[in-house]
């Protein structure tokens, strides 16, 4: 079984974090965390090529450093996990779907909120759209408000 943890470094990353780990102990899950780091094009910005390919740079640093911070977590409980930050062009749920579709996941565990959640939303936008278009079963882990 292929589960894939799209991590952000929320907490409810963390708590699903927790699950894949379950699901590596009982069921023998192999796991695969994931950051998707946005990418900023030149269409309408009026930033330089070079401060746009330094944001670049910064948000695929901090992807790497999430997926390692999330990756020490697994390792720490002695579970062995496929680490990787992957860069969207288009959109975040979108990258998601195509990793689970690419790589023929299974299951994808999902926190119903990232880092830039609102109250008024029971789910946030990206594992919506996530449940709506995957591939395969999607597990949204929630926590009491």
């Amino acid at each position: 079984m292929k589960v894939l943890v799209p991590v952000d470094g929320s907490k409810y990353s963390e708590e699903a974090l927790k699950i894949a780990v379950d699901y590596a102990k009982t069921k023998g899950a192999n796991i695969y965390l994931i950051n998707i780091a946005p990418f900023i094009e030149g269409i309408d910005l009026e930033i330089s090529a070079s401060d746009r390919e330094k944001l670049n740079e910064t948000f695929a640093r901090r992807a790497d450093y999430i997926v390692q911070q999330a990756c020490g977590i697994l390792a720490g409980e002695d579970v062995i996990a496929t680490c990787r930050h992957v860069v969207a062009a288009s959109s975040v749920p979108d990258a998601i779907i195509d990793f689970a579709e690419k790589e023929n996941i299974d299951l994808i565990i999902i926190g119903s909120k990232g880092l830039g959640k609102s109250s008024r939303f029971k789910i946030g936008s990206v594992a919506s759209k996530v449940v709506k278009h995957s591939p395969c079963s999607v597990y949204v882990v929630k926590l009491p408000e």
